[in-house]
């Protein structure tokens, strides 16, 4: 077994020349930077997010996951450690994107409409506030960079890049994802914002969605019943940490600050009360 990628979060080994085992951590990462304080127990709130998210929807899109018993993955991977933190997948040709849908104007989105009056060339509404819905959820591509932010690049860009039957495909896969899970958090108090997407083409060259699916650190999940149009929601994801880091003038610095420890309390409750809302069991 090989080890191929150590990541902000995850560990992704090479199991056969088929499938690999992604082994998600408590490492933390805001700003684009890995933070020295661990959030106890995320990793594992993430592996039972995403694949309880893979289950249900899988008869939309087919997705990577082989296996999440831990009796099915390699020896080295079977402490307790690594219970309840990996997945075995099957191995992709990934696309070169992440693949953004956003309901609501927030974050990125919200300050480029306060200059512009639109995204990423596409105009919207007059007239909106900070965190309202939009009209219909739009898809948004990005590049994914190695260091740094990733780079927002146009529809007809990506279209260009996959073609148009492909970015059809990744559309509708997409959507269709994001409405139904949308509905179903919506039920358990849970607004799900924005959330990103990756996927890959099989040896079929079937569409399949990977890496993980509308998690805390992937999606921005809001208090359903706290939820107000023209300011930041109640949140039960990672903006928490981010608020506190640009509180305290220590958004995106290196070396990055120890985090208090009421600050990862707070930010593993979060974690904690996402999936309790969200995965039945659990």
């Amino acid at each position: 077994m090989q080890k191929l990628i150590s990541g902000k979060v995850r560990e992704v080994y090479q199991v056969s020349d088929s499938t690999l085992a992604i082994v998600t951590t408590d490492r933390v990462s805001a700003f684009d930077v890995i933070l020295p304080t661990p959030v106890p127990d995320k990793g594992r709130v993430l592996n039972a997010l995403s694949s309880f998210w893979f289950r249900y929807t899988g008869d939309i899109v087919k997705n990577h996951m082989i296996s999440e018993d831990q009796a099915d993955m390699p020896p080295q991977l079977q402490g307790e450690d690594f219970a309840g933190r990996t997945i075995l997948v099957k191995r992709l040709k990934m696309l070169p994107f992440e693949f953004i849908i956003r309901s609501y104007l927030f974050g990125s989105m919200w300050k480029e409409y306060q200059k512009t009056g639109g995204y990423c060339g596409k105009p919207l509404p007059a007239g909106m506030q900070q965190a309202e819905k939009l009209p219909e959820p739009i898809l948004t591509p990005s590049i994914k960079a190695e260091e740094g932010h990733d780079v927002n690049v146009s529809f007809e860009y990506m279209e260009e890049k996959l073609g148009a039957e492909l970015t059809r495909k990744v559309y509708d896969a997409a959507l269709a994802v994001y409405k139904r899970c949308y509905d179903y958090a919506y039920e358990r108090g849970i607004i799900l914002a924005d959330t990103k997407f990756e996927f890959g083409l099989d040896e079929n060259n079937e569409l399949v969605l990977a890496d993980e699916v509308l998690t805390p650190d992937s999606s921005r999940f809001w208090s359903r019943d706290a939820y107000r149009p023209g300011i930041s929601p109640e949140s039960f994801d990672k903006q928490y940490l981010r608020d506190w880091l640009i509180q305290n003038n220590l958004d995106g610095k290196t070396p990055p600050p120890e985090l208090p420890e009421d600050v990862v309390k707070n930010t593993r409750a979060k974690y904690l009360e996402c999936q309790d809302r969200l995965v039945p069991g659990e």
